[in-house]
């Protein structure tokens, strides 16, 4: 051998640790950094978390796992140690046995050491987010700590139940919903005895009502088939069922009118979709079936009805007076609907209005037939109205608004769209509302109106001039396709610290770049310095 490799050799030697001792690695270091021994803590490890959590467990369990695995290598045939020991050497004295060292049980993990109060919090902010399905079956399955958490009935508020693959007639959807309709059977009697909303998509099969006995509100989307004593059943072993939404389903007249006289005057809330039915179903409510109810939404969805709906509005008000007041407003949305009111005639005495009324919603197409005759037959007794809506009624005048009696109107849309012919629209009168209502709006929607720029200075400068010398309540403001003037725009924004919404598009006298949308205080701020630095000539 060299003398250059013999110093090798012996350099290697020297610095080889001692046999039977187990080089420590980078790995050993850090954990015992993280978690030393005798400090109290110790390390649960997995595949992307890592937690040092304090009282007694092993500091250092994969070590010591990775430690067996390895002495376990070594015992095996074969093995240099083997081999070492299999060598024939003169017989010792006989030793007395060891001692069977205690055996360690296997780690419960970190999830059978959180209390079980913070994991209903945890669970309970996951089911507000995205319901209790899928989640809370499949976090039962992870420990006896988790399904004990999951299975508490509180988590179990809110249900949205769909069938897999729905919609779909395939061999592979019927498999899959018959599995869920089994799981349902035990999931209805030992997790839905405090259910309260319920809501159904594209479903076809009839549940069991009997477990459902705390259920206030069920919505029927994408349902067919439903029959009159489904929901009638439904309506009996469900004492304080008060809520039904049935719209885009295809639901008989006769099971909905069924379901309202025996359900009668604990009803609240009513959704429904203006069909060849709706008729029928509002005959049923104004026969007084309903008198409590508090909220009636007729919509046509995406789908326009040619055909206008007529309505009673004095016959509407007398059958839904809501007879006991309580802490819930009456409400009435009537979407996307072409809806005819019916002449009240000669010697018809005005209807008893509605005095709990606080949110009209009456948004459409264009071709609307609500004028201001008919607006003040519907809110001539209404002092509390809160929210008006009346996108698309061009026939609405600032005069006919001024005549109303709310006094502290804070939401008012009166926005136009898709307007082709605007001579028609008023030119003046915005003043009128502002003046009104300039101290209580905090959202306000012009778009599409066809005011002057001097009408609009005048309207807009009430925001400035509140009594008592306090801001205004202005939040939004919706100004898209006004003659609005950059001075106008600037007064407003100054006079209206807490503008967070401003819509500026398509304002024809306004500078290039500034007909946008501006969400934020900051952005409406810096709107704000581009009107002052900007030249004043439009674009």
């Amino acid at each position: 051998m060299a003398p250059g490799a013999a110093r090798r050799a012996r350099r290697r030697v020297r610095g080889a640790p001692p046999a039977g001792v187990r080089a420590r690695s980078a790995e050993d270091w850090w954990w015992d950094r993280l978690a030393p021994s005798g400090s109290g803590y110790h390390l649960l490890q997995s595949d992307s978390m890592l937690l040092v959590l304090p009282g007694s467990g092993p500091a250092r369990a994969r070590a010591h796992r990775r430690a067996a695995r390895r002495a376990q290598r070594l015992r095996l045939p074969g093995s240099r140690a083997t081999a070492a020991k299999a060598k024939p050497k003169s017989a010792p004295a006989p030793a007395p046995a060891p001692t069977p060292a205690p055996q360690q049980g296997p780690d419960p993990g970190w999830g059978d050491r959180i209390p079980l109060e913070i994991l209903l919090q945890i669970f309970g902010l996951l089911v507000a987010a995205d319901g209790p399905v899928p989640f809370l079956g499949r976090a039962a399955r992870v420990c006896r700590r988790w399904h004990e958490a999951a299975s508490q009935p509180a988590l179990w508020h809110t249900v949205t139940l769909s069938p897999p693959l729905a919609g779909r007639p395939t061999k592979a959807g019927a498999k899959a919903e018959k599995k869920l309709l089994a799981s349902l059977e035990w999931f209805m009697p030992n997790r839905f005895s405090q259910l309260q909303r319920l809501t159904l998509i594209h479903w076809k099969s009839q549940l069991v009502s009997e477990s459902c006995p705390r259920l206030t509100f069920l919505k029927l989307s994408d349902c067919h088939g439903v029959t009159p004593d489904t929901l009638t059943g439904l309506a009996r072993a469900c004492p304080q069922l008060h809520s039904l939404d049935i719209q885009h389903s295809t639901v008989e007249s006769t099971a909905v009118v069924s379901f309202l006289e025996e359900v009668g005057p604990r009803m609240r809330k009513l959704w429904l979709t203006c069909s060849s039915q709706t008729t029928a179903i509002l005959g049923a409510l104004l026969s007084s079936c309903c008198p409590q109810l508090q909220l009636l939404e007729v919509s046509t969805g995406i789908s326009r009805n040619s055909t206008p709906l007529p309505l009673p509005v004095e016959a509407l008000q007398r059958a839904c007076p809501r007879l006991q007041p309580g802490p819930c407003s009456q409400v009435l949305r009537l979407l996307n609907l072409g809806w005819l009111p019916k002449p009240p005639g000669r010697a018809a005495t005005p209807g008893p209005g509605f005095p709990s009324l606080e949110e009209l919603c009456l948004a459409g197409p264009t071709c609307s037939f609500v004028s201001d005759e008919a607006l003040g037959r519907l809110l001539h007794s209404s002092p509390n109205l809160r929210l008006l809506d009346l996108r698309g009624c061009a026939r609405i005048t600032p005069a006919g608004l001024r005549d109303l009696p709310c006094r502290e109107l804070e939401q008012l849309y009166l926005g136009l769209y898709g307007m082709s012919d605007r001579l028609t629209l008023a030119k003046e009168g915005s003043p009128l509302l502002t003046e009104k209502w300039a101290h209580t709006l905090r959202e306000l929607d012009l778009s599409g109106q066809g005011f002057s720029e001097k009408d609009l200075e005048q309207a807009l400068a009430a925001f400035s001039g509140t009594p008592g010398g306090s801001q205004p309540a202005l939040c939004s403001l919706n100004l898209r396709g006004t003659r609005v003037t950059p001075g106008t725009v600037s007064s407003v924004i100054s006079s209206c610290p807490g503008l967070r919404f401003l819509n500026l598009e398509s304002c024809r006298c306004l500078p290039r770049g500034l007909k946008r949308a501006y969400r934020g205080p900051e952005h409406v701020q810096r709107c704000l310095e581009q009107l002052l630095t900007s030249p004043a000539s439009p674009s």
